[in-house]
């Protein structure tokens, strides 16, 4: 398998000091191995944080092995490529021009180099190791650490599949306190990410993640990177409804509103159609236009083709609060088995605006406070979903730890006195699952004795090619909910 991107230089795809690192690791070295964690939380994060994210979801690597890393990704013109950028960028020769040259000619500009990574869609506790990387050819010890730039950037899917699965749970446990069960779990909250983000490339990456949780999303990018880089039995991971913006209510003209209602919905009278309805005034709208003028439209929707009225603005607790007793007197809601309201099932809400996981948190608990279902409401989430995050959320973090100097191995490990957060795994590394379910990291390669049963780390990338690959319907598996034994999702 080639890397699927042409264009990217491997050779430029790393962060300036590593072009001299190969000088300086120790005479006759000849093995580097790191590893990839997601590091314990700090007791500041403790106490400043509401959401602890005390697991992670691991997802990413294979996307950037497969377009990044695997193939032919050594070429001769790459190479000249790179000498002339670094004999510029440092006023300086330090480029490793042999060394690359040697991957060109003994390996045909495949990557000598081996990654162990527990299966993609894996829910870990962080302190865990998630992938280690070494050298498959002595010669290149130095390759192991300069890749680390490329697949430390697994930061941002891991992330956002973090960040969206905690939100997911969240939903769960509401839905079953004031429902009774799960349905529609998955639908319950939809990506409204695309325009928030940095790039094509982000949005496809962030959109995939969400969707490792949840199946709705209006970021098509997310679905054209999991259809080429992991793929499903279904033809699409992700769905989306007929909805309204702003513009298509406010071409009519403030004396219109209720024609533009009228008209986009009469245009979906078979779908679930969501309408932004804060245009102008969205407790006038609820209450006069959908609650009086449309009413009898919106009755003859079926369950299956609801109305999704969209507020837009306000404080977003008390928005929602206040539109559900609004309609709840136009459109009397029933009681169900919870004794929680629900309207009538033509007709639900969606909270586009000012969503993130603590206000997620709030309008579900307020919600229940006030003793309406988390079956009324579906919630839309952008910026706070895909970009509102960085790799110090969940402590990301590849460290060097085992080296063989002379051929001799040694473990290696950093540990600063002013951060103790911050020390480092020793030797070559294992993760096993105990007995009782937990996850343990052995260090010093002590994973190889047969007691601590297999060794959850799987080889992925070898020597330029994919290895193992996990479709997407596996991901999702992997990041299932579970029911613990108290009961709780998690």
């Amino acid at each position: 398998m080639d890397s699927r991107n042409g264009d990217f230089n491997i050779l430029l795809g790393t962060d300036s000091y590593k072009v001299t690192h190969y000088l300086q690791y120790p005479p006759n070295t000849s093995k580097v191995y790191s590893y990839f964690e997601c590091r314990e939380k700090r007791k500041e994060d403790i106490k400043s944080r509401k959401v602890q994210y005390d697991e992670t979801v691991f997802y990413g690597l294979q996307y950037i092995l497969k377009k990044y890393l695997a193939g032919k990704v050594v070429t001769k013109e790459k190479i000249q490529e790179a000498k002339e950028v670094y004999r510029e960028h440092f006023q300086h020769d330090v480029f490793n021009e042999s060394g690359w040259n040697y991957i060109l000619e003994q390996h045909d500009g495949h990557l000598p180099i081996e990654i162990k990574a527990v299966p993609e869609g894996s829910v870990i506790p962080r302190g865990n190791v998630l992938f280690t990387v070494e050298n498959t050819d002595p010669e290149c010890y130095w390759l192991t650490n300069w890749v680390e730039t490329s697949l430390v950037q697994t930061w941002y899917p891991i992330s956002v599949a973090t960040n969206s699965r905690e939100q997911k749970k969240i939903l769960a446990k509401y839905l079953m306190e004031t429902a009774g069960n799960l349905n529609g779990l998955e639908y319950k909250l939809h990506d409204f990410g695309y325009r928030g983000v940095s790039s094509q490339e982000t949005a496809g990456i962030g959109a995939s993640s969400h969707l490792v949780n949840f199946k709705g999303t209006d970021t098509v990018a997310g679905i054209t990177v999991i259809k080429k880089y992991y793929g499903t039995k279904d033809p699409v991971p992700g769905f989306s409804v007929p909805a309204a913006e702003h513009s298509t209510i406010t071409a009519w003209g403030k004396d219109c509103e209720k024609d533009a209602f009228e008209h986009i919905m009469k245009k979906f009278s078979t779908v679930p159609v969501s309408i932004v309805s804060d245009s102008y005034d969205i407790y006038n709208a609820c209450e006069k236009i959908w609650g009086e003028d449309l009413r009898h439209l919106i009755e003859l929707r079926s369950p299956e083709a609801p109305l999704i009225i969209r507020p837009d603005s306000g404080n977003p607790l008390d928005t929602v609060l206040q539109v559900l007793e609004i309609l709840g007197k136009k459109f009397p809601p029933t009681e169900n088995s919870k004794g929680y309201k629900v309207l009538p099932p033509f007709l639900r809400i969606i909270q586009g605006d000012g969503v993130d996981i603590n206000t997620l948190q709030e309008i579900v608990q307020g919600m229940k406070a006030h003793k309406w279902s988390t079956e009324n409401i579906t919630f839309g989430s952008g910026g706070a979903l895909l970009q509102k995050m960085t790799r110090d959320l969940l402590n990301c973090s590849f460290k060097c730890s085992y080296v063989v100097t002379n051929g001799l191995g040694v473990n290696v490990f950093k540990d600063p006195v002013m951060d103790p957060n911050k020390r480092s795994k020793k030797g070559r590394l294992s993760l096993h699952c105990t007995p009782a379910g937990h996850y343990v990291t052995l260090e010093e390669g002590k994973g190889e004795l047969e007691e601590n049963g297999p060794d959850l780390l799987h080889t992925v990338f070898k020597n330029g090619k994919v290895i193992k690959a996990y479709t997407f319907d596996e991901v999702r598996e992997n990041a299932q909910l579970k029911m613990s034994k108290c009961g709780e999702l998690q």
